[in-house]
């Protein structure tokens, strides 16, 4: 088995069974996609922060709308160094279940600076996704329940065992790089290896 399908399986193997697959509702671009890209991210994390407002866009743009790269973003909150990060994660891996979680990653990162110091950042977070519209009975139902923790915990696990141990992290095709680099690091490392893909 290969590098690539490991870290798949690591990330699905605990998958909470309400969620068909929980990885398609944490991805964009095509699943037909020559080049898959998992993006292992804190929401507390201030690097993931500044990846997520000046890189993914770009990359967005120009590799996932176009067909080149699908984007799986994992869940690898580290919580001995972000109070609230786990708690973030869970909001939006249930938000997902609503198709809400990009939505709600981009509004984490945006308003990071609010709620990271908060002791308790619940009422931020249930406000916040009020404002996007999440539907509150189902999203209170899931938090209770546990689903999105465990959600995270198996990410987490698997992030651990893919090999990452720092933030953001990101596995392309059998390689792990880690940083908040610029669109000029990522797009000839994108560039070559869609290219090598798409021939074979």
């Amino acid at each position: 088995m290969s590098r690539f399908a490991v870290i798949a399986a690591l990330l699905l193997c605990a998958a909470p069974a309400a969620a068909q697959d929980p990885l398609a509702q944490r991805s964009k671009g095509s699943p037909t996609a020559p080049v898959t890209v998992y993006e292992m991210s804190d929401f507390e994390c201030p690097f993931c922060k500044r990846f997520a407002e000046e890189t993914f866009p770009a990359i967005e743009r120009e590799f996932i709308t176009t067909g080149k790269v699908r984007w799986v973003y994992v869940h690898f909150p580290i919580p001995q160094l972000h109070a609230n990060a786990v708690a973030a994660a869970e909001l939006a891996s249930c938000a997902a279940r609503q198709d809400k979680f990009w939505p709600v990653h981009d509004r984490l990162f945006a308003t990071q600076e609010e709620w990271a110091a908060l002791r308790d950042p619940a009422p931020f977070f249930l406000s916040m996704a009020k404002a996007l519209r999440v539907n509150e009975a189902q999203l209170n139902r899931c938090l209770q329940s546990g689903e999105g923790r465990r959600e995270v915990e198996s990410d987490a696990a698997g992030a651990v065992r893919a090999g990452a141990k720092s933030t953001p992290s990101f596995y392309i095709e059998g390689g792990m790089m880690s940083g908040a680099h610029p669109i000029e690091v990522f797009r000839p490392i994108l560039d070559s290896i869609v290219k090598v893909k798409s021939t074979k």
